[in-house]
């Protein structure tokens, strides 16, 4: 089966989360993937406001309606729901979602953080109404804490939500967790040290992130057993974008590989990869489709 990257073409010209610069290089930088046939650019469709009205209130849809950088909402979250059915109806092994806007700080009848509809909260409503799919594990590495998800998935035991945030915590019964991620705001980016460290340092960085990440993540998720797995994804942790905690693209590729071999252990593969903060677009082109390459099974 292929490997479904999900894109529209608005996501590279009015972004909420940069106003369109990010994926100025996208898809055309994913060309030597999609010559290969484990890959396949499926166009994100909008989402039915009647989907969204199941997760979210009717004063925080009409907020959206009014905030013009919300523009790209519908079709973010229109394309992580189509992903994920893709790939619950056996038609993807996995898959990649673009977004225009965010979602891990959309709540109930909240929204902000350039984020405007709750996408993995969409597209777990679509799997349990459609697709009878019950059980889910969410693995947050974005910079900032996704409040809203938490807020939307709080009181839900059959979601396990993992979040590497700033704080510790997890909930009674086991599912809800945040680890402090390692590092933090960077030092050169907190005291103006120039970012001169020797390579052993920031493989150590990198080597550190991801172990944090697999010691919070991965035996919860083996003794969870969801029927799919959600990591959200932000590079705005990467070294010199705004959410800086001193990571290269090495550390997305370990949790990159760890995903893809939890998903193969516990629910056939099913994984979504949901892009989340991130504003340069170098970054994003550097990152991204290594990552993608990873999910299909290429070398990277």
């Amino acid at each position: 089966m292929t490997t479904a990257i999900l894109y529209h073409p608005s996501f590279s010209r009015r972004s909420y989360l940069t106003q369109g610069s990010r994926l100025q290089d996208f898809p055309q930088a994913l060309e030597p993937l999609l010559r290969d046939p484990r890959f396949v650019l499926i166009e994100s469709p909008p989402i039915d406001e009647s989907w969204i009205l199941k997760v979210h209130t009717r004063d925080l849809l009409e907020g959206v309606h009014r905030d013009t950088l919300c523009a790209t909402a519908w079709h973010s979250a229109g394309g992580v729901v189509l992903g994920a059915e893709k790939i619950a109806l056996g038609e993807a092994r996995n898959a990649f979602a673009f977004i225009g806007a965010g979602g891990h700080h959309s709540g109930r009848d909240f929204f902000g953080g350039y984020c405007c509809f709750n996408d993995v909260v969409l597209a777990v409503t679509v799997l349990r109404e459609r697709h009878g799919l019950r059980r889910f594990a969410i693995l947050d590495t974005d910079a900032h804490h996704g409040d809203g998800t938490r807020d939307l998935v709080q009181d839900d035991p059959d979601v396990l939500h993992v979040c590497l945030c700033s704080t510790r915590y997890e909930s009674p019964d086991g599912t809800k967790v945040d680890v402090p991620a390692p590092g933090g705001l960077s030092l050169w980016r907190l005291f103006g040290v120039a970012p001169d460290e020797p390579a052993a340092q920031q493989t150590d960085m990198d080597r550190r992130y991801y172990e944090t990440a697999r010691e919070a993540f991965y035996d919860r998720c083996l003794k969870f057993r969801p029927d799919l797995i959600f990591w959200y994804f932000g590079f705005d942790t990467h070294r010199g974008d705004y959410g800086d905690m001193g990571l290269t693209r090495e550390a997305y590729l370990l949790i990159a590989r760890m995903v893809k071999e939890l998903a193969e252990k516990v629910c056939q593969g099913r994984l979504e990869v949901v892009l989340g903060g991130g504003s340069r677009s170098d970054i994003a082109r550097r990152c991204i489709p290594p990552i993608i390459a990873i999910l299909g099974g290429v070398s990277s």
